[in-house]
């Protein structure tokens, strides 16, 4: 029975063990949950302000807070509808970025989405800022949400209106529209760059010919282009961007047409030549040049301007094009046509201005229709000066010739007896006036510029004022005559004079005006004047060849050879003095020079060939023979045909005293005479 007990007990004491055993563990456990449970309730301390402030509108007024969500289903609707567009926008960056040229329509096309995009954003960012103002401010008076809450939602709300300026609506994009606006001006550039060739030239210096090859417009799907980049342009406020960077390349291109005409001489000053024959020929070269420049060039321009930017307006394309024309060399041109009118008065500038009136009159219709817009005015107003210039100064010119020539009268003669160069540069100058070429200009001209002081114009008054010319230069001729002191001087002025008016005016312009009858005449005193000559002069020296006495003294040699010798020594003196007076005379026309020479040998030479066949023997085997048989009769012959030849030119002046400050400088002809022989 006692070890039944005993067993019992150890049992018990067993159970008891296990029981204690097992709550040891689990006051750990409790005790190390108890530990972490410390550190959590410390962390939940620390996050009970916030999580108050986040559970308040839980606490906050049933109404208020069944209302506060229609509030923000409408304040966010469009928010989330700006920042969906403003995600496509960023989505078109990689497409704006790239180059134009390899597929323009599709680049215009996504320029246009975000064109639109930034248009709905620009429209609607205000609109979601004002809706979300709104749900805040109705937060704040219902106190819904925390004041610390609301705080930061003002400030990034007052950062959202801020942007909605102005300035900053147009980095809505972040400056996407911009560089794509720029590669599109940039595309714009080159397509103009590369199809704007110079005009080619096959001979610079035959304009007047077949000098050139018609300018080949730009290709029509060119300008396709030019104008579908000018109107997405042209929408963002680009259009002078657009005209400038035209300007440019087009004027350039026509400049570079330009450079094979070498005209450079378009920059001379009016300091750089006293005269216009010291830039004649440039004026020449600046009439076809000009031409050129007008129709080929300037016209060319004139049609693609309207063809690219016809769309746009006149206006603006008469605009692009006054800047081309003006960049291009068309002021240049006519700047040198005024330099020349500011020149010098001289006669030959009036054939030069007349030859700048017949260039501007050709072109006329062209300048009317190319020049002829308000966007031209720069180039009307210097076309008119210089029209006007060319007027006045042509017929002031003309109108004050006859002044000049009479004013001629009292300087000296030609000391050689030589045509002056005044008779030879009149009646060559005349002429000219005259001719086809220059008589309807010089006519039209002279009709404008009575016009413009209320003055009628006959052709008659042309016709009469060159008669009273040719009457003028008679007239100096008449006292040149009677200035000489020398007769024979005189006569062989004369001669050459009055032949000069006959052969240099039959069958001209000026001929025919004056007539048969006074060409006839002038032909007389020619004769005339040639007959005194010989007389009085070479017609002479036969006479001291005298064979009176020789025959008495057939007998007596001795006595014979010295009259002889004495006559031969007194012939050798006027003849040397008369041949070395004579050498220095001038007859300009060779056939009067001949004509005359000839006459001179045949009054002389055989008298002296006879004389020395019949009495040279008694002298020529005299020691002394060489001082008296002086000339052979082929030396004699040769001397005398060599007289009045023309020397090395040295010009003489046309000058005289000025009649009024108009003619600025008085005719000079020591270059001009050249010019129109």
């Amino acid at each position: 029975m006692a070890h039944s007990v005993n067993d019992n007990s150890i049992e018990s004491l067993i159970s008891a063990s296990k029981a204690l055993r097992l709550s040891l563990q689990k006051s750990q456990s409790i005790g190390s949950a108890l530990e972490k449970a410390g550190n959590r309730f410390e962390e939940i301390n620390h996050r009970l302000p916030s999580l108050e402030a986040a559970v308040r509108p839980i606490r906050a007024d049933k109404e208020a807070l069944a209302a506060v969500g229609g509030h923000i289903n409408r304040a966010v609707g469009p928010a989330a509808a700006v920042l969906k567009v403003f995600d496509a926008v960023h989505g078109l960056e990689k497409s704006l970025l790239s180059d134009p040229r390899s597929d323009l329509p599709g680049y215009l096309s996504v320029l246009k989405r975000l064109q639109e995009a930034l248009r709905f954003l620009g429209d609607n960012c205000g609109l979601a800022i004002q809706w979300l103002e709104d749900i805040v401010e109705y937060l704040e008076d219902n106190a819904v949400a925390d004041e610390r809450y609301l705080s930061n939602l003002k400030k990034s709300l007052k950062s959202l209106r801020e942007l909605q300026s102005e300035e900053e609506k147009a980095n809505l994009d972040g400056g996407l529209l911009e560089a794509a606006l720029e590669k599109l001006e940039n595309e714009f550039r080159r397509l103009l760059t590369e199809h704007s060739v110079p005009l080619p030239m096959s001979s610079p210096s035959s304009l007047g010919e077949q000098a050139c090859i018609a300018p080949s417009p730009l290709p029509v799907l060119v300008i396709q282009k030019l104008q579908a980049i000018l109107g997405r342009l042209i929408a963002n406020n680009r259009l002078e961007k657009c005209i400038s960077i035209y300007v440019e390349v087009r004027s350039s291109n026509v400049r570079a047409s330009l450079q094979a005409l070498n005209l450079d001489y378009l920059e001379i000053s009016i300091a750089e030549f006293n005269d216009v024959q010291s830039i004649e020929g440039y004026i020449s070269q600046w009439g076809k040049h000009l031409e050129f420049a007008v129709k080929h060039l300037f016209e060319a321009e004139y049609k693609l301007c309207n063809d690219v930017f016809e769309r746009i307006g006149l206006d603006v394309w008469m605009g692009c094009f006054a800047k081309i024309a003006a960049q291009a060399g068309i002021l240049a041109f006519l700047q040198f046509g005024k330099t020349v009118t500011e020149s010098k008065k001289d006669p030959i500038k009036l054939l030069k201005l007349l030859d700048i009136f017949a260039s501007l009159n050709k072109l006329r219709l062209d300048f009317n229709r190319l020049f002829g817009g308000p966007a031209c005015l720069e180039i009307q107003i210097l076309t008119r000066d210089l029209i006007k210039s060319v007027i006045d100064g042509a017929a002031e010119i003309f109108w004050e010739l006859l002044l000049q020539v009479k004013l001629q009268r009292q300087n000296p003669p030609p000391q050689d007896g030589s045509v002056p160069k005044l008779v030879s540069f009149i009646t060559d100058y005349c002429n000219k006036l005259l001719g086809d070429d220059y008589k309807p200009i010089l006519t039209q001209v002279l009709i404008i510029y009575r016009s413009w002081k209320h003055e009628k114009f006959q052709e008659g008054l042309l016709i009469n004022e060159v008669l009273e010319i040719v009457k003028a230069i008679e007239l100096n001729l008449e006292a040149w005559i009677k200035a000489y002191e020398d007769t024979s001087l005189a006569n062989l002025f004369a001669m050459n004079n009055h032949w000069h008016l006959y052969k240099h005016l039959k069958g001209t312009k000026l001929g025919v005006l004056l007539g048969d009858a006074w060409l006839r005449e002038h032909e007389q005193y020619k004769d005339y004047y040639s007959t005194v000559f010989l007389r009085d002069s070479w017609g002479k020296l036969p006479g001291h060849l005298s064979r009176e006495g020789l025959i008495l003294f057939s007998g007596g040699r001795a006595t014979a050879r010295d009259l002889v010798k004495k006559r031969l020594k007194s012939f050798n003196e006027a003849f040397d003095d008369m041949y070395k007076k004579q050498s220095s005379w001038i007859m300009s026309d060779k056939d009067l020079r001949e004509k005359t020479c000839q006459l001179i040998v045949q009054a002389v030479v055989p008298v002296y060939r006879s004389y020395m066949q019949n009495y040279g023997p008694l002298v020529e085997q005299d020691a002394s023979s060489s001082k008296y048989a002086k000339y052979s009769v082929h030396t004699f012959e040769k001397m005398l045909m060599s007289l009045f030849q023309p020397k090395p030119v040295r010009y003489g002046s046309f000058k005289g005293r000025q009649m009024s400050g108009k003619f600025n400088g008085v005719a000079d002809l020591r270059r001009t005479t050249s010019a129109v022989v």
